[in-house]
């Protein structure tokens, strides 16, 4: 009787093994954490990129930050300031969707489209 019962429990464990795996990580690119990355390359990069991909200069994009910091804003506990601006930017000049942009960011859509 123990014998048949560890064979139903094994074959049972067996079959509903694929619906209690983990989900497969999604934002997995190495550009990605706190203080996002690729915001960081963009700032130290060279001068056209930040231009290209956010449409504004190195010199808006700093200057922005310093009024956003003038009037209030902060950094949240996992997005720093500098990252929030240019989430809205991208989104902003380039019409990518929600999804696209919390790609490119490595973030939630949640995280996204607060």
């Amino acid at each position: 009787m123990v014998l048949v019962t560890s064979i139903i429990l094994a074959v049972t464990a067996s079959l509903l093994e694929p619906f209690y795996q983990k989900p497969e990580p999604c934002h997995i690119s190495i550009l990605t954490g706190e203080g996002c990355q690729w915001v960081l390359e963009l700032l130290s990069g060279h001068s056209e990129c930040i231009c290209c991909e956010l449409s504004v200069s190195y010199d808006v994009f700093i200057e922005l930050i310093s009024e956003l910091y003038k009037i209030g804003h902060t950094s949240l506990k996992y997005v720093s300031l500098e990252e929030q601006l240019a989430i809205f930017l991208c989104y902003c000049v380039t019409g990518l969707t929600i999804q696209h942009v919390g790609e490119r960011f490595q973030r939630s859509n949640e995280t996204i489209s607060w």
